[in-house]
């Protein structure tokens, strides 16, 4: 497999995973002609579209790409259901396409009806978890996002999180000013900062990583609770997870 990713609009990615036998599937189009560009110079037929969640930025482009594939199927949750989907996924349900299979979870919290796709080693988790952060809470609650993050933290450490968007810079300088003395995440800036200024992806990442640069992965840091100005151990990590996005909400 081949992952490939598209820059669209101001700051969204939108994704392909090339089977490398001039197929692939379609991760959140957000606009149509960077896919249908890409599609056309890499010599790729589409063989899928799968949505992760109902905003415009990751379902703008899916009425064009159709067009050019009559009859390519579309994937998402309920959510997405007047956005051109054929096939309603539900959590936990497998499918396969192409002789791949994906597993959908789903993660309340950006929107109520968010999901991702896995097909080890790529999480499709469109706006969840972005390198060093998480999404906006939009139409749910901080325990929901909290609890959507812990299943994504029982996956394996080679898992490649494929976010939708470039925020790792701005989610690692809010990371500092809440942990200015963490020397991993003071290095991995410094990373990213040279990748950036290459013009470089900073994603997809891995779970591995995460789990030490992401504080919304942290909550049972009892240091970073402290930072965070509670003076004992919270009776609900959720509220650590609150805490921090309000924090990053106004950062």
């Amino acid at each position: 497999m081949n992952l490939i990713s598209i820059p669209a609009l101001q700051d969204n990615y939108i994704w392909l995973l090339d089977d490398q036998h001039g197929h692939c599937v379609i991760i959140d189009p957000g606009e149509s002609a960077p896919v249908l560009g890409a599609l056309y110079r890499l010599k790729l037929i589409p063989d899928a579209i799968l949505l992760t969640h109902h905003h415009q930025d990751h379902v703008g482009g899916v009425a064009q790409v159709v067009a050019h594939y009559p009859n390519l199927p579309v994937y998402g949750p309920q959510e997405t259901a007047d956005k051109g989907v054929d096939h309603v996924v539900h959590d936990g349900e497998k499918f396969e396409i192409n002789g791949r299979q994906y597993v959908t979870i789903a993660l309340p919290g950006h929107t109520l009806g968010h999901v991702a796709f896995y097909s080890a080693p790529y999480l499709f988790c469109g706006d969840t978890m972005f390198s060093a952060g998480c999404g906006r809470l939009f139409e749910s609650t901080a325990e929901q996002m909290y609890d959507s993050f812990q299943q994504l933290a029982q996956l394996p450490d080679n898992t490649l999180i494929c976010c939708a968007h470039e925020y790792t810079l701005s989610n690692l300088k809010f990371a500092r000013a809440v942990l200015p003395e963490d020397r991993e995440i003071e290095v991995y800036q410094q990373h990213v900062e040279a990748l950036r200024a290459k013009n470089q992806p900073s994603v997809p990442t891995n779970l591995q990583l995460e789990r030490k640069i992401n504080l919304f992965l942290r909550c049972h840091d009892y240091d970073l609770q402290k930072k965070l100005g509670f003076n004992s151990p919270p009776k609900q990590l959720h509220s650590v997870f609150s805490e921090l996005r309000l924090r990053k909400d106004n950062f």
